[in-house]
């Protein structure tokens, strides 16, 4: 059995920055485990399978050691392989995830945008464990469906971040993402997902369920620029829709291939 292959650059114009993400398009529903052998074959944060169902595109995320319940660049790399190599003619893609429920993309020119559901969250103490990985505590913290997020002071000290992964991998969850005011966009981010076997994600576009609607409200504005301060980089342009955000970026093609399975 052959299954073709694309390696997507997400929430970048240009190969080698942005999110790689790897994208199935099935004939027919693999086996899980393959689905996750797979994933660790490509040893990409997020491997994408995508089977046309009726109107919908039943999609799903795995990392190189577990499957995930929402991931947005691997998404937003999915539709930019359906617009660009499967002659898809309409201007928005509907998907189907078994957790995160309906999701779609927009194509406008050359960006794509996400329609997410916004992140379930709550306000918390900072966790002690934080405070030790990051070697510096936070303004505020909260903790989402998956994921904690801490507030930090300036742009700068998210840039310097260094921080213990064994430490952050013993807090549970997917992963924790650290954010502060941007110099040059409304705000910055990284996403360390060790418990998920991603050290540093590039680009997390499903941390931005969160980050979106807290600095929103902060900032009082509901259209917002964001980069995540990755080695790779990655920008975003934001919408605050209340029970809903909208992440828009562009992708690029790094390779095709095919598996033999």
């Amino acid at each position: 059995m052959k299954v073709k292959l694309y390696q997507i650059d997400a929430f970048t114009d240009k190969v080698f920055s942005g999110n790689p993400a790897a994208v199935c398009i099935l004939d027919k529903l693999l086996d899980e485990k393959i689905m996750q052998k797979i994933a660790a074959e490509n040893n990409l944060a997020e491997t994408a399978f995508v089977l046309k169902k009726d109107k919908v595109f039943e999609i799903r995320w795995f990392t190189p050691s577990v499957e995930v319940d929402l991931c947005g660049h691997a998404t937003l790399a999915s539709a930019y392989v359906l617009y660009e190599y499967y002659d898809y003619q309409f201007d928005k893609i509907k998907f189907h995830s078994i957790a995160s429920g309906i999701l779609t993309v927009k194509r406008e020119n050359d960006f794509l945008t996400l329609d997410f559901p916004t992140d379930i969250y709550k306000k918390i103490d900072t966790p002690q464990v934080f405070i030790e990985a990051f070697r510096l505590e936070p303004i505020e913290a909260y903790k989402g469906k998956t994921d904690y997020l801490l507030i930090f002071p300036s742009q700068k000290d998210i840039e310097n971040f260094k921080p213990n992964l064994d430490l952050i991998k013993t807090a549970g969850g997917r992963g924790v993402i650290v954010s502060a005011i941007g110099n040059q966009t409304d705000f910055v981010s990284r996403f360390f997902g060790p418990q998920v076997g991603i050290n540093e994600d590039p680009v997390t576009g499903s941390a931005h369920t969160t980050l979106i609607p807290i600095w929103a409200k902060k900032l009082n504005k509901n259209i917002l620029t964001a980069k995540q301060l990755s080695k790779r980089q990655g920008d975003l342009i934001c919408k605050y829709l209340g029970d809903r955000v909208e992440i828009s970026g562009k992708a690029v093609t790094y390779l095709i291939g095919e598996i033999d399975i």
